[in-house]
């Protein structure tokens, strides 16, 4: 493709986005499953619209926009709301989290027989569940309670772990797919050490954030620093080798509980670039999805799906038991964590950047096209069940209000 023409595709990019956000209001669908949609028919294997010369070209928009996804979930890890609302959100996190990675993974390896990469890292994108969805619902029906406070602090703290488990699975998977040998402990030190330096790296960033702006009040100071800090984050983490994801999400949170002023500054001016680049994050991505090799990933796409739903639904029940949660959050928490798009696909082009590499030859291009396809494969159903099973445990619950229920 020739250069310029990436103008003329972010237009179209941006012209589909206008209308996707009309039409979604009008049909009271997601946002984000139209864009997933109009990405699947307008990739390279329905009607070709975007080609892959032209998703190479803005792959830098989408890392971009997987910043800010890592600074929104950042930012809302507000340690005075976690605190109050006590241990069971940390047992109902781990034990979904894990619950749902443990079952794809045996899934995955031993029923459908996948090499162990493959069921790896299929595994360690099944913990996120996406915040996106879930908060529209609690925003459109106006939502409040126990439960929706539950809802809300559980998917910020899962996304945190999701981004833990793939730095793990992700070394794992590259030591077999690379056929040298594993050393359990030095992969596990190697894995805390990549943790370890990309939540260093957010700590600086932070810090060095709220020093050079801790007198300044132009929002327009605020704002070209913080586009240059998740930049360079993004640039550093690269170079570096290490999550940017949560480098950026480490940077977001030490803001929002050390520094509320700058942070909520930060917030704003986030949410003003939020829509145009998670427009084309989700579009790019749903361009990713090969239709013709649905009939090859289907049996895994639905093994997937269903080991996935058990894990969170099963896991977040026994975690609100185990911590003594009220009746309500351990009757329903589990129905309203279905929805994956948001940080899920956000880990699923991380593999593809992390594996579509020449040194992982022919395996790496095959496990990366193949988890991008079984997630968007199973996107299309968990954002449209998702967020109806949210609405109906809220109404359950008694959080939705009467007047509310029919918006």
């Amino acid at each position: 493709m020739e250069p310029q023409n990436i103008l003329l595709y972010l237009g179209i990019l941006f012209l589909i986005s206008t209308g996707n956000k009309i039409l979604s209001k009008k049909l009271n669908i997601p946002e984000v499953t139209g864009y997933v949609v109009i990405g699947v028919l307008c990739g390279q294997s329905v009607f070709n619209v975007f080609n892959d010369q032209m998703i190479e070209n803005l792959k830098h928009l989408s890392s971009i926009a997987l910043g800010i996804i890592a600074f929104t979930i950042g930012v809302e890890l507000r340690f005075s709301v976690l605190k109050k609302i006590g241990k069971s959100i940390f047992l109902i996190v781990i034990f979904e989290g894990f619950a749902a990675f443990f079952l794809v993974l045996f899934s995955v390896r031993y029923l459908l027989h996948q090499e162990m990469f493959v069921a790896l890292l299929l595994a360690a994108v099944s913990a996120a569940t996406a915040p996106a969805a879930t908060v529209a619902v609690i925003k459109q029906y106006k939502s409040k309670g126990q439960l929706t406070s539950a809802i809300l602090a559980v998917v910020g703290v899962d996304d945190a772990l999701a981004l833990i488990i793939y730095v793990f699975a992700a070394s794992f998977s590259m030591s077999l797919m690379m056929g040298t040998e594993m050393h359990i402990m030095t992969t596990i030190v190697t894995s805390v050490l990549s943790i370890l330096y990309a939540i260093v790296i957010g700590v600086v960033a932070a810090l060095l954030f709220m020093l050079l702006l801790r007198k300044i009040r132009s929002d327009e100071i605020v704002k070209m620093a913080l586009a240059a800090f998740i930049l360079l984050l993004l640039g550093i983490s690269e170079h570096f080798h290490v999550s940017e994801l949560l480098s950026i999400m480490t940077f977001g949170a030490l803001l929002t509980n050390t520094s509320p002023v700058v942070a909520r500054k930060s917030e704003n001016i986030i949410e003003f670039f939020t829509p145009v680049f998670l427009a084309i994050f989700f579009i790019i991505g749903g361009a990713h999805l090969d239709v013709t090799s649905i009939s090859k990933i289907g049996l895994i796409g639905v093994v997937y799906f269903f080991a996935r739903a058990f894990g969170k639904i099963g896991g977040a029940t026994l975690g609100a038991t185990l911590g003594k949660a009220p009746k309500n959050i351990r009757k329903y928490i589990g129905f309203a964590l279905l929805p994956q798009v948001g940080v899920a696909l956000a880990l699923a082009l991380a593999i593809n950047k992390d594996f579509n590499q020449p040194m992982y030859g022919d395996k790496g291009k095959e496990v990366a096209v193949l988890v991008i396809n079984v997630l968007l494969f199973t996107t299309i159903i968990t954002e449209i069940i998702g967020p109806l099973l949210t609405k109906k445990v809220l109404m359950k619950s008694g959080e939705i209000k009467s007047n509310d229920r029919e918006k």
